[in-house]
Protein backbone atom coordinates (compact mmCIF):
# COMPACT_ATOMS: atom_id res chain seq x y z
CA UNK A 1 0.00 0.00 0.00
CA UNK A 2 0.85 3.61 -1.23
CA UNK A 3 -0.66 6.50 1.05
CA UNK A 4 -0.64 10.10 -1.14
CA UNK A 5 -1.45 13.14 0.78
CA UNK A 6 -1.10 16.45 -0.85
CA UNK A 7 -0.80 19.71 0.23
CA UNK A 8 -0.37 23.66 -0.56
CA UNK A 9 -3.96 24.22 -2.27
CA UNK A 10 -5.41 27.51 -1.83
CA UNK A 11 -6.88 30.58 -2.85
CA UNK A 12 -4.80 32.57 -5.18
CA UNK A 13 -6.09 35.93 -7.65
CA UNK A 14 -5.72 35.37 -11.71
CA UNK A 15 -2.17 35.34 -12.42
CA UNK A 16 -0.93 34.45 -9.15
CA UNK A 17 1.30 31.14 -8.03
CA UNK A 18 0.97 28.15 -5.92
CA UNK A 19 2.79 25.59 -5.25
CA UNK A 20 1.62 21.84 -4.66
CA UNK A 21 3.38 19.11 -3.26
CA UNK A 22 2.24 15.27 -2.59
CA UNK A 23 4.04 13.25 -0.09
CA UNK A 24 4.43 9.28 -0.37
CA UNK A 25 4.62 7.13 2.16
CA UNK A 26 3.84 3.01 2.60
CA UNK A 27 5.48 1.04 0.33
CA UNK A 28 7.57 3.23 -2.12
CA UNK A 29 10.64 1.55 -2.53
CA UNK A 30 9.60 0.19 -6.19
CA UNK A 31 9.65 2.32 -9.03
CA UNK A 32 6.61 4.38 -9.73
CA UNK A 33 5.35 7.65 -11.99
CA UNK A 34 3.40 10.43 -10.10
CA UNK A 35 0.64 12.28 -11.55
CA UNK A 36 -1.35 15.12 -11.02
CA UNK A 37 -5.08 15.09 -12.09
CA UNK A 38 -7.98 17.82 -11.28
CA UNK A 39 -11.28 17.69 -11.31
CA UNK A 40 -13.91 20.65 -11.28
CA UNK A 41 -17.38 21.27 -10.28
CA UNK A 42 -19.38 19.06 -12.78
CA UNK A 43 -16.42 18.15 -14.95
CA UNK A 44 -14.79 14.94 -15.80
CA UNK A 45 -11.11 14.58 -14.09
CA UNK A 46 -8.49 15.57 -16.52
CA UNK A 47 -4.87 15.03 -16.58
CA UNK A 48 -2.71 17.98 -15.80
CA UNK A 49 0.94 16.56 -15.82
CA UNK A 50 3.08 13.70 -15.06
CA UNK A 51 6.67 12.44 -14.47
CA UNK A 52 8.74 9.77 -14.27
CA UNK A 53 10.52 7.52 -11.77
CA UNK A 54 13.90 9.40 -12.70
CA UNK A 55 12.43 13.27 -13.10
CA UNK A 56 13.79 12.78 -16.63
CA UNK A 57 10.32 12.88 -18.77
CA UNK A 58 7.70 14.89 -17.78
CA UNK A 59 3.83 15.50 -19.32
CA UNK A 60 1.38 18.11 -19.55
CA UNK A 61 -1.80 19.11 -20.73
CA UNK A 62 -2.07 21.49 -23.37
CA UNK A 63 -4.23 23.73 -20.72
CA UNK A 64 -1.42 23.93 -18.29
CA UNK A 65 2.07 23.85 -20.81
CA UNK A 66 3.76 26.73 -19.76
CA UNK A 67 2.59 27.37 -17.00
CA UNK A 68 3.11 24.43 -14.48
CA UNK A 69 5.85 22.18 -13.64
CA UNK A 70 6.21 18.97 -11.94
CA UNK A 71 9.53 18.08 -10.77
CA UNK A 72 10.01 15.26 -7.62
CA UNK A 73 12.62 14.49 -5.30
CA UNK A 74 12.44 11.11 -4.85
CA UNK A 75 14.85 11.41 -1.81
CA UNK A 76 11.83 12.92 -0.06
CA UNK A 77 9.38 10.76 -1.70
CA UNK A 78 7.77 14.17 -2.71
CA UNK A 79 6.56 15.63 -5.83
CA UNK A 80 5.59 19.11 -6.81
CA UNK A 81 3.71 20.95 -9.34
CA UNK A 82 4.52 24.56 -9.42
CA UNK A 83 1.39 26.61 -10.80
CA UNK A 84 1.70 29.84 -12.04
CA UNK A 85 -0.47 32.27 -13.93
CA UNK A 86 -2.76 30.85 -12.71
CA UNK A 87 -6.54 31.23 -14.79
CA UNK A 88 -10.08 31.03 -13.26
CA UNK A 89 -10.39 27.86 -15.20
CA UNK A 90 -7.36 26.45 -13.27
CA UNK A 91 -10.12 26.06 -9.80
CA UNK A 92 -10.45 22.43 -9.28
CA UNK A 93 -9.46 19.54 -6.64
CA UNK A 94 -6.21 18.83 -7.49
CA UNK A 95 -4.99 15.23 -6.69
CA UNK A 96 -1.79 13.06 -7.08
CA UNK A 97 -1.24 9.73 -8.55
CA UNK A 98 1.09 6.65 -8.26
CA UNK A 99 1.77 4.47 -11.56
CA UNK A 100 3.90 1.47 -10.63
CA UNK A 101 4.04 -0.16 -14.08
CA UNK A 102 4.95 1.83 -17.49
CA UNK A 103 1.70 3.40 -19.49
CA UNK A 104 0.21 6.38 -21.23
CA UNK A 105 0.31 8.69 -18.02
CA UNK A 106 -2.04 10.78 -19.36
CA UNK A 107 -4.96 8.24 -18.23
CA UNK A 108 -5.71 7.64 -14.67
CA UNK A 109 -6.54 4.21 -15.11
CA UNK A 110 -2.57 3.44 -14.70
CA UNK A 111 -2.46 4.84 -11.69
CA UNK A 112 -2.49 2.59 -8.65
CA UNK A 113 -2.93 5.31 -6.07
CA UNK A 114 -4.36 8.47 -5.37
CA UNK A 115 -4.71 11.17 -2.92
CA UNK A 116 -7.45 12.68 -1.81
CA UNK A 117 -6.82 15.90 -3.31
CA UNK A 118 -6.18 19.71 -2.24
CA UNK A 119 -8.51 22.38 -3.47
CA UNK A 120 -7.64 25.14 -5.70
CA UNK A 121 -9.88 28.06 -6.12
CA UNK A 122 -8.23 30.91 -7.98
CA UNK A 123 -10.63 34.48 -8.32
CA UNK A 124 -10.92 36.70 -11.08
Amino acid sequence: QVQLVESGGGLVQAGGSLRLSCAASGRTSRSYAMGWFRQAPGKEREFVAAINWSGGTTFYADSVKGRFTISRDNAKNTVHLEMNSLKPEDTAVYSCAAAFDRGSYYRSSVYDYWGQGTQVTVSS
